[in-house]
């Protein structure tokens, strides 16, 4: 099916607010989960909505959370998000942050105990909006680890993700590389296995180690685990996330005696920087612009329209479902609806939001 970005917008904000959270915070979190769907990212998007409802029956999501400073030393920033929404609680972070680097053309922000941040990208965008590079390294703290350590049958950790967003030049948009650890992210597999569909190769492996393209590995015993992008090297960036993002923190790298049901904990290392520190962003740009367009001259190979640059799927993709509707499967708007009706929204309530989708 597909639906509107408004009547999605509404839906989500809906189920949030039923499920205890404030007006604001409600906007907030959809307008964030629905962007991610609008940019393709469905793994990040509405999808996540049955997961919030449940961390908030189960007392590990406080939708009336807001975000703490606990230490301050210069440019560094230590903050609390005291379990509350990712998309509130990060926002107030990274805003901090940018008001740092503002300050002092740096700014280094470890931020503990959100749950579930969302998109990085968001994060960096939001940095990057206001004139400075960010570099974030993210951990996850879910109630089984996810993913194996290379040359490892069992999961170890989860998907760790690593983003670094460069500010919009004149000539180009920015660069946002956000990219889970995991050859998939946990999301994209949920996505596949709601639909029946298989995950790419290389993805997956089962019990016993095997390679599988099946996803029910991750959701039905006997549980599997995903493989680390790029084998050893993925695997060397998911621990690098888990220790500057969970450890020094405080939050915690993945230790099972951390992790309890329905939690979806994040914890992030954030590095804002100035690219006019010495005064040359003006060369900055014209030499970051000059190297895309090199990039771009590169001949596609078969079967690739062209080279694009990281960031280039997602603005692609948000033309195209900005003007035809977000694609939501059978099984996932199953979930949703499931979730709407265990917040206390009436069949009526939801045709008066959504319509006829």
């Amino acid at each position: 099916m597909l639906i509107s970005v408004e009547r999605l917008t509404g839906f989500a904000a809906a189920i949030v607010r039923n499920a205890g959270g404030s007006a604001e915070a409600a906007d907030q979190v959809a307008r964030t989960l629905v962007d991610a769907n609008l940019t393709g990212h469905d793994s990040h998007g509405v999808g996540m909505l049955p997961a919030y409802a449940e961390g908030i029956r189960a007392g590990q999501l406080d939708p009336a959370a807001t975000a703490e400073i606990i230490e301050e030393k210069g440019p560094f920033l230590l903050v609390d998000g005291h379990r509350g929404f990712g998309q509130v609680v990060a926002r107030q972070a990274t805003q901090w942050a940018i008001d740092r680097a503002r300050q002092q053309h740096i700014a280094v922000l470890s931020l503990r105990n959100c749950f579930h941040l969302g998109r990085l990208a968001d994060w960096g965008i939001m940095a990057a909006e206001a004139g400075f590079i960010s570099i974030h390294y993210a951990n996850v703290l879910s109630p089984n680890s996810l993913v194996a350590p290379h040359g490892g049958r069992d999961p170890r950790f989860a998907t760790n993700p690593y983003c670094t967003v460069v500010p919009a030049s004149g000539r180009h948009p920015m660069l946002v590389l956000d990219m889970a650890t995991s050859t998939i992210a946990q999301g994209k597999a949920r996505v596949a296995y709601l639909k029946g569909a298989e995950v790419p190769e290389n993805s997956l492996i089962d019990h016993r180690g095997n390679p599988t393209s099946d996803p029910a590995v991750m959701f039905e015993d006997p549980l599997g685990a995903l493989l680390t992008t790029g084998g050893h090297k993925g695997y060397g960036l998911a621990l690098i996330c888990d220790i500057l993002g969970g450890s020094l923190s405080g939050g915690g790298a993945y230790l099972p005696n951390q992790v309890v049901d329905a939690r979806i904990i994040n914890n992030m290392m954030t590095i804002l920087i100035d690219p006019n520190v010495f005064g040359g962003a003006e060369a900055f740009y014209e030499n970051v612009d000059d190297y895309t367009d090199w990039i771009k001259t590169a001949r596609p190979a078969p079967g690739v329209d062209a080279v694009l640059f990281p960031g280039d799927p997602e603005r692609l993709t948000r033309k195209e479902r900005s003007k035809n509707g977000i694609p939501i499967d059978d099984g996932s708007w199953r979930q949703l609806l499931e979730t709407a009706g265990s917040v206390g929204l009436s069949d009526a309530d939801i045709e008066r939001i959504v319509g006829n989708p």
